[in-house]
């Protein structure tokens, strides 16, 4: 990208259908939904799978890996998403949302077949690079599909359905893992790519993405199929149009930081990023079972670790209705403070665990009870609300590059975090690791309470002047 050349549009900006003006019907449109939000599931998959692998490698197997190994096995991941994000936008602009999502298949299924097939930990690296790849990708490329098959009076409950599916596949594998073996689990785990192939192949292209290529036939067409028989083409098509129209194409990369309302978005969006990763959300689900085994707890820890999974599946659905009833603010407060404290606790067992306390077995409930009341709080806050807040806080023109800056600054951190967590147990213990995460939920309650603005029931334009110092 030129430094400083015309940004990108971005794709989620547009809202084709203003409630109430049209005569639609909605089943098709949570059809289409659930089936582009298979690469939701598939990416769950990946991002769990070092859960339960963790603890079999080097038992089940002949390959030989050390923990400095394991620890780029989780990180990989993270690493190929960072690679995949933009590249699947640019995919996307080209050959459609339709195509680049089933695309989105082929490097998870080359990423389970490695991993079924490795010989060696070379193929656990690339298996999990190109499940990474595919990561990266279903993060840009699905939301990008869903916003734009939604009519407006389901653009939320449709836009929570990634997280929602992520979360299936997550608890997938915390499920399917307690009662295989990591290479049958690999198996099963294509079987995502695969269905996502298939559905998505039935349905039809995103009418936004026809309108700009021109196919207003095939566009009005796709209407239908979306939104019902009954849909009024002729005024969805001119709604896209004019919000194709409105959208400027003469901002700068440098607009983001030489614009204050940009820049105080950017600020705020990768700040928000920043708690999202350093609270040890992926920490605790990369490692979760090697955390309840380490805890000694008395449940066995593959079902420690599926009620984790079911609490976050039950816990999301939940979010979609309370982030629009309670506002963001409030629930980024609760979040960054309850993590925190249920950081605290864990890391105030381990220490007690690690001095040999007498009586730790009478509490060794603490870290099932504080990971899931963690689980919880983050649902409801730090999980969903940073990316639905990067989007209302950027003005349109920037918002495309502005969200892959957020996206690959996210993705750096995951690897970050997963890299080091082990390095950082093994030379802090337990206890201090937990405690240094404590440390940013801190600094995540003072910012949040002094820099983000509320948004709930904003307009961009209302959001732009607070964010610019005029409210």
């Amino acid at each position: 990208m030129n430094k400083d050349g015309p940004v990108p549009t971005s794709p989620m900006l547009y809202d084709p259908i203003p409630e109430g003006s049209i005569q639609t019907t909605k089943a098709m449109q949570f059809i289409a939904a659930a089936a582009v939000s298979l690469a939701a599931v598939s990416a769950g998959t990946a991002l769990a799978w070092t859960s339960p692998v963790n603890e079999q490698l080097n038992v089940t197997t002949p390959i030989s890996v050390d923990e400095d190994q394991k620890s780029w096995i989780g990180s990989f991941l993270a690493v190929g998403a960072f690679v995949g994000a933009l590249p699947a936008g640019m995919l996307a602009e080209r050959v459609g949302r339709r195509i680049a999502t089933m695309a989105i298949g082929i490097p998870y299924l080359i990423s389970w077949a490695l991993l079924v097939f490795a010989s060696g930990v070379g193929m656990l690296y690339a298996g999990r690079i190109f499940a990474g790849i595919a990561t990266g990708a279903s993060c840009v490329v699905a939301p990008m599909f869903i916003s734009e098959i939604a009519e407006t009076s389901l653009r939320g409950a449709l836009g929570a359905f990634f997280q929602l599916f992520l979360t299936v596949g997550i608890l997938f594998i915390y499920v399917v893992g307690a009662i295989t073996d990591w290479v049958t689990l690999s198996a099963c785990s294509a079987i995502f790519p695969i269905l996502l192939i298939i559905c998505v192949f039935f349905i039809p292209e995103s009418p936004i993405y026809l309108v700009k290529q021109g196919s207003r036939q095939e566009a009005a067409q796709a209407l239908k199929t979306f939104w019902g028989r009954q849909c009024d083409t002729q005024t969805a098509l001119a709604n896209i149009q004019a919000e194709i129209d409105a959208v400027s194409n003469d901002a700068k990369l440098s607009d983001l930081f030489t614009v204050r309302s940009n820049f105080m978005a950017l600020l705020i969006s990768l700040a928000l990023m920043l708690f999202q990763q350093f609270s040890g959300i992926n920490a605790v689900i990369f490692y979760a079972q090697s955390i309840f085994e380490a805890a000694g707890s008395t449940l066995p820890s593959a079902i420690c670790t599926i009620i984790v999974g079911v609490v976050q599946v039950v816990m999301t659905v939940a979010s979609a209705a309370l982030i629009e009833k309670a506002g963001r603010r409030v629930l980024l407060l609760q979040s960054c403070v309850v993590m925190g404290l249920c950081l605290v606790m864990l890391g105030v067992y381990f220490q007690l665990k690690e001095a040999e306390f007498k009586n730790i077995d009478q509490i060794s409930a603490l870290p099932l009870a504080s990971v899931v009341l963690f689980i919880i709080s983050f649902s409801l806050g730090l999980g969903p609300i940073p990316w639905l807040i990067m989007g209302e806080l950027f003005a349109t023109e920037v918002k495309g590059v502005a969200s892959a800056l957020a996206v690959m600054f996210n993705w750096t951190l995951v690897f970050v975090i997963t890299k080091t967590f082990g390095m950082m147990q093994d030379a802090w213990g337990s206890g201090p690791t937990f405690y240094f995460f404590a440390i940013f939920m801190v600094l995540g309650t003072v910012f949040t309470f002094v820099k983000v603005p509320e948004t709930k029931g904003k307009t961009n334009a209302q959001i732009q002047a607070i964010l610019a110092g005029k409210n």
